[in-house]
């Protein structure tokens, strides 16, 4: 009798373990897209200058003469403790609250809101009153992202263009872990002094026209836990220790009872 009831319990575990795996569409990315699939990106990613920006702003022309006021200098440090060989290394401009810089002999120039090509126009108008024909390159630094929750590697990682997308952002992160829900992806952003936050699915192609599937500095991704991982989460501690227990007692009633 007790036999025949344990049978009944491993029974239902096995049933259980069964109906709660996850669909195939829950866990495959773009399970949408077919052959042959063409989808037109109607989204920019054109990055626009925000409030604590690193610029590094460089100013050239084909006449040399009378460059140096534009520039700033280079400083020297010591990339490895103890070393005496000095990395060069330029010094950037920091983008305040107010969204301005101070540039050498232009004075204060506001560039918050403004893309990198709409900024390096507005220098080479400045500039030309005191260069001919100014070369003006700009770039930006400091661009961050953040990826967080059920990813492989989490963290924060420096992007060295201005445009990734949040399928290259989960790829540096190593990818999300099988726990991770593909459909309910966070990203959280600020613009304009305001924290916005959108979810995206990413089994969907639908993803491939969101707002925030080019991502910009600054932006946090947090990848949310599955149902499973979160009721797992919430056992006790010493469960593992409890299941060893009663793996142990039922063998010894098995035996007991032959």
């Amino acid at each position: 009798m007790i036999i025949r009831n344990l049978k009944k319990l491993f029974s239902f575990i096995l049933f259980f373990a069964i109906v709660s795996c996850a669909s195939k569409k829950d866990v495959v990315y773009f399970h949408e897209i077919q052959d042959a699939y063409e989808k037109e990106i109607k989204i920019d990613y054109n990055t626009t200058f925000q409030q604590d920006d690193l610029l590094a702003i460089t100013v050239s022309s084909s006449d040399m003469t009378g460059l140096e006021p534009f520039n700033l200098p280079a400083v020297s440090f010591n990339a490895v403790p103890g070393s005496v060989v000095g990395e060069q290394k330029q010094l950037t401009y920091l983008i305040r609250k107010d969204g301005t810089i101070d540039f050498p002999v232009l004075g204060v120039i506001k560039l918050q809101g403004l893309s990198r090509i709409e900024a390096t126009q507005l220098l080479k108008e400045k500039l030309s009153s005191y260069i001919k024909e100014p070369i003006v390159h700009i770039e930006l630094v400091n661009f961050r992202i953040t990826v967080l929750g059920e990813v492989n590697q989490p963290g924060t990682f420096t992007i060295p263009n201005e445009r990734i997308s949040i399928i290259q952002a989960l790829g540096l992160a190593g990818d999300l872990t099988i726990a991770g829900k593909r459909n309910d992806i966070l990203v959280v952003r600020e613009e304009e002094g305001k924290y916005k936050y959108h979810r995206v699915d990413i089994t969907s192609d639908s993803i491939f026209n969101s707002p925030v599937f080019y991502l910009k500095q600054n932006d946090a991704i947090y990848v949310t836990p599955n149902n499973a991982q979160v009721k797992s989460a919430s056992y006790n501690k010493n469960a593992p220790i409890w299941v060893s227990v009663g793996s142990v007692i039922l063998s010894l009633v098995i035996l007991l009872t032959r």
